[in-house]
């Protein structure tokens, strides 16, 4: 009696996991005869689970909507998953860490003491890197509010913050149809449509103050493919990034187009086009070797290098590699 249990939560968990299945490929996975999964389908039917039956080729099942599921069903494989990634997710959203501790204690306490001890033993500590350029947690609530705005396809109106203090832009608010919220770099963006102009932009989420929860109108989404999202998120030098609250900060000219630094910069730093094929970034780091460092990497010709100690950081470790790369005497 355990083993069919546990086959028939196997089933259920596999169902869950798919749009739809063929019903040799999931006897296939629950090492079944056709026979035994058509008893255990029934067994999940009778139970209130709404598993309907696909015509076709061989036939096959698909888990419908309602009935009396249960919140959650996990494979072993998908529990650990989810404790590992509750426990190394990255502190981008304001107000949500104690949720985030709530939820990996409720998943280990429902879990069976051989899965709670293997989740255990990946108990993680995250040390920061120097090289993160991490931005301010958005607020939860207005996290909520735009993703509400982008499901329900609503007009979205809000005040935007320019830079990282708390005044609002000049002007009125914003109108825009809102498509995508995007995770780039330790910060998230919407990628939206303004309503005057119907022009794609790129706004900075933990600069947005909304106005109305329940949203305006309703619009047309427009398709958006992933070379789409990058072109207005990773390439876009006019994403509304600012350089981030270092003790060290500086700037150089980059022979190469704006598109193409943006795409490689650290987030939280600044990309300005200048003429053609030439661009300004700015950047901050914990030292001015740090930061000369950075702009090596990019493995390009530089010009205009601002301030003064950056310029000096730079020709002290050009005589250090002088010294490295000199003929042993």
């Amino acid at each position: 009696m355990a083993d069919t249990s546990a086959r028939i939560l196997r089933l259920l968990s596999l169902l869950q996991a798919r749009v739809e299945w063929r019903g040799a490929d999931l006897a296939d996975r629950l090492d079944v005869s056709a026979r035994t999964l058509r008893r255990d389908v029934g067994t999940l039917r009778e139970l209130g689970y709404p598993v309907n039956a696909v015509m076709g080729a061989g036939g096959g099942y698909r888990l419908g909507a309602g009935g009396r599921l249960p919140p959650l069903v996990l494979d072993d494989d998908q529990a650990i998953a989810i404790a590992l990634a509750l426990q190394t997710a990255p502190a981008t959203v304001a107000g949500i860490v104690d949720a985030v501790g709530r939820a990996l204690t409720t998943l280990r306490q429902v879990m069976p003491a051989r899965l709670r001890a293997a989740s255990e033993a990946f108990d993680v500590t995250l040390l920061r890197n120097y090289w993160e350029f991490s931005a301010e947690p958005v607020d939860v609530g207005t996290l909520r509010t735009v993703g509400a705005a982008i499901r329900t396809a609503r007009v979205l109106r809000f005040d935007h913050h320019a830079g990282d203090g708390v005044a609002p832009d000049a002007g009125p608010p914003r109108d825009v149809e809102p498509h995508h919220l995007v995770v780039w770099a330790g910060r998230w963006y919407l990628i939206a449509r303004d309503l005057p102009g119907r022009r794609w932009h790129t706004y900075r989420v933990d600069r947005i103050r909304p106005h109305t929860p329940g949203g305006g109108a309703v619009f047309t989404p427009q398709p958006l493919t992933r070379d789409d999202l990058t072109r207005l998120v990773v390439q876009n030098p006019d994403r509304g990034d600012t350089p981030g609250q270092w003790q060290c900060v500086g700037s150089a000219i980059l022979d190469l187009p704006a598109a193409v630094t943006a795409r490689w910069a650290p987030g939280g730093s600044v990309v300005e086009p200048v003429g053609a094929g030439r661009s300004r970034l700015t950047v901050g780091g914990w030292s001015w070797a740090g930061i000369a460092g950075l702009l090596i990497t990019f493995d390009t010709g530089l010009s205009d290098v601002e301030p003064p100690e950056l310029r000096a950081a730079m020709r002290q470790i050009s005589r250090r590699l002088d010294d490295a790369t000199a003929p042993a005497r």
